[in-house]
Order: structure tokens, then C-alpha cells, then sequence
């Protein structure tokens, strides 16, 4: 067997679509369940619009 020192490394750059209800949002975070968990998302992460802040 011949020892390779160097780790195999994988990169992956992907987009992935989650349907969700919006519970609460509050100055810079957005609480959104997904079955049967909630989970806070910064309000950076998303496109919205200006008339909304």
C-alpha cells in the first residue's frame, strides 16, 4: 500500500432551494422553520427589498 501524505481535498460550490415558513423577523436576523426546526439566518444572506428596512 503506498502512503500518500496529501489529503484529498473536494470542493464544492452548490446551490440547494429549502421551502420554508417565516416565524420572526427581527433587525438582522430571520427565523424560518423547516419541518420541524427553526433556524436563524442573518438578514445579509438574502436579496430583499428596500422597503422592508
Amino acid at each position: 500500500m503506498a502512503a500518500n501524505s496529501e489529503p484529498k481535498k473536494i470542493d464544492i460550490n452548490s446551490t440547494i432551494s429549502l421551502k420554508g415558513i417565516v416565524k420572526a423577523i427581527f433587525n438582522d436576523t430571520i427565523h424560518v422553520q423547516i419541518g420541524g426546526k427553526i433556524i436563524t439566518l442573518p438578514k445579509g444572506d438574502f436579496l430583499l427589498d428596500k422597503s422592508m428596512n
